[in-house]
């Protein structure tokens, strides 16, 4: 492992309502007949030294997970920047090595296996710079590599309850979009890699992409 792997914590951001799924934890939808936070969790472990799952409501119905579990200390579901905010005070108390945070959505299943190592070589280095993840089909600011430098000020933003939005916090600082390539199905069809599932056909579409993969890779 480098120097470089250890500066980061991987942060999974779980904590969302999903009211357009009709409540419920989208995380631990089967996909495959597996929960969606399991191939999350798959995907982001071999990038990352050390993962929290940042979650609200009972936490201890991901125990079976051997994660820290942090919920948002920003009161009234702000949305994923409170998700962002919470991890970073966990990497700040818990990883004294670490100087950013990468965060993922658990309820994005085929994000890239080489994410983390593609945002740390967009040259987002300095405390100022925010790298986030792109694709064809635009920017997705909930994937990114944060400066833990910014906690402080994402603290102070949150409590003006000004935005919820990423890119509204985001756009103050050096913004880097990492650009990453579709996913290329044996059909010839392609997939964002950060198709997320916010709707009961898109985990119905989630759950046939995850069998074109699985049986590609057999």
């Amino acid at each position: 492992m480098t120097s470089d792997f250890h500066r980061h914590v991987g942060v999974i951001l779980a904590g969302g309502l999903g009211r357009r799924m009709g409540g419920g934890d989208k995380p631990l939808i089967a996909l495959g007949g597996r929960p969606m936070l399991d191939r999350v969790i798959e995907r982001l472990r071999p990038q990352e030294d050390r993962l929290v799952l940042n979650a609200n409501g009972d936490l201890e119905r991901f125990g079976a997970y051997d994660l820290p579990v942090v919920p948002d200390s920003i009161e009234g579901f702000a949305g994923p920047l409170a998700g962002l905010h919470a991890g970073m005070r966990w990497a700040q108390a818990n990883v004294p090595e670490a100087r950013f945070i990468v965060s993922a959505a658990a309820d994005t299943p085929f994000f890239p296996g080489n994410l983390v190592q593609r945002l740390a070589a967009s040259g987002a280095d300095a405390e100022d710079t925010i790298a986030l993840a792109a694709s064809p089909a635009g920017t997705h600011p909930v994937f990114g590599r944060w400066p833990l430098a910014v906690t402080d000020a994402l603290e102070d933003f949150l409590k003006t309850g000004e935005s919820g939005k990423i890119l509204v916090f985001a756009d103050r600082y050096i913004r880097l979009n990492v650009p990453f390539e579709e996913i290329e199905l044996p059909s010839g069809e392609t997939v964002d890699p950060f198709f997320n599932v916010n709707t009961p056909e898109d985990a119905a579409r989630a759950e046939e992409i995850a069998a074109v993969l699985e049986a590609r890779a057999a």
